[in-house]
């Protein structure tokens, strides 16, 4: 196995394999509500525990979801949309086949 100095280097490398990229992009989408999730609760300047408390969502939950363990439902992201004072968005959009 070769010497990585960093976690891009590695996954890039990792990438190189067909197998591990279709696996890796199949998971886009959960990692996409996971970034969203935690940039949206930094721009709206709010801890976790805050966040639970305006949601009723345990705070132990809102952190395996920033971390992308868990799958959430559409009702509990309104939930949290809602407790960060913003709306929730979903788009399908077309897939590059280049």
């Amino acid at each position: 196995m070769s010497e990585y100095t960093n976690y891009k280097d590695f996954l890039a490398e990792q990438l190189e394999d067909p197998e591990v990229k279709a696996e890796y992009d199949a998971l886009e989408s959960e990692f996409e509500i996971k970034r969203a999730l935690i940039k949206a609760r930094s721009v709206s300047g709010i801890t976790q525990q805050e966040l639970s408390k305006r949601t009723g969502i345990n705070q132990s939950d809102i952190s395996k979801l920033e971390q992308g363990k868990g799958n959430p439902s559409l009702k509990t992201l309104q939930r949290l949309a809602e407790g960060l004072g913003m709306r929730m968005e979903i788009k399908f959009v077309p897939v590059d086949r280049a």
